[in-house]
């Protein structure tokens, strides 16, 4: 596989949402004490990772989590990783939601999905997607190919771009798994993506990070062979 740099998607830690089972979208959730306890647990996790660049989406979830995992970072906010803009449906009961007519279409056919006074999922998927794919090309044109770097960002969100680089419809995207504090882990290779880690809650990090490029042997010059320096065939006949 052609070195390249590696991308690790980070969900966000749990929220209050999430444990009253409601729907934040673009909300200012924040984590509650369990999802506090999962930023500073995938802290430890990403200690051993040197990373190139941090970003990371504007909400105010995903700052809280690197906040407590990377306190040392300075993480970048971009706007392409933002929660999907569900509307009139923000802070509804997910129950209730279940009910609407939308409903079966966001989980059958995300890519015709449009939330009332909101965003479709499908505008969703291609920003996103087009956020990282210019992140990663930027952090290897300044880092290099070996470079690992993070972005905080959202269920959907990653859901959306891990689907685009198995090279799935955005209609299966609801088969993906993010669970909250998760890590993912895609190489964008000039061939094509691979996904080398999804929604790993508890693995070692450390592997993901490349190891340096081995350099290229020179090849043998003719004056560098047994006939030129003595025991060959060229040096014997004299």
């Amino acid at each position: 596989m052609v070195s390249v740099a590696t991308l690790l998607l980070l969900r966000h830690g749990r929220t209050t949402a999430n444990a009253d089972g409601g729907l934040a979208g673009r909300q200012p959730v924040e984590l509650d004490e369990t999802g506090r306890a999962q930023a500073t647990a995938v802290g430890e996790r990403l200690r051993p990772v040197p990373l190139a660049a941090v970003v990371t989406s504007p909400l105010v979830r995903c700052r809280q989590t690197l906040e407590l995992a990377l306190p040392e970072a300075t993480p970048v906010v971009e706007d392409g990783l933002i929660e999907c803009g569900y509307g009139s449906w923000e802070g509804q009961p997910l129950k209730k939601l279940a009910k609407e007519p939308l409903w079966p279409v966001v989980q059958q056919h995300p890519s015709a999905a449009v939330f009332p006074g909101g965003e479709a999922m499908a505008a969703m998927a291609a920003r996103a997607v087009a956020s990282v794919r210019a992140w990663d090309a930027r952090v290897t044109a300044e880092h290099g190919a070996e470079a690992v770097w993070l972005a905080c960002t959202h269920g959907d969100v990653i859901k959306a771009i891990v689907a685009d680089a198995l090279g799935v419809h955005l209609d299966l995207f609801q088969r993906i798994v993010a669970d909250p504090a998760s890590v993912t882990a895609i190489r964008y290779t000039p061939l094509r993506p691979f996904l080398v880690r999804l929604n790993d809650t508890g693995g070692d990090l450390a592997a993901l990070v490349p190891p340096p490029r081995k350099r290229r042997r020179r090849a043998p010059r003719a004056t560098d062979s047994d006939a030129a320096v003595g025991g060959g065939a060229g040096t014997t006949a004299r």
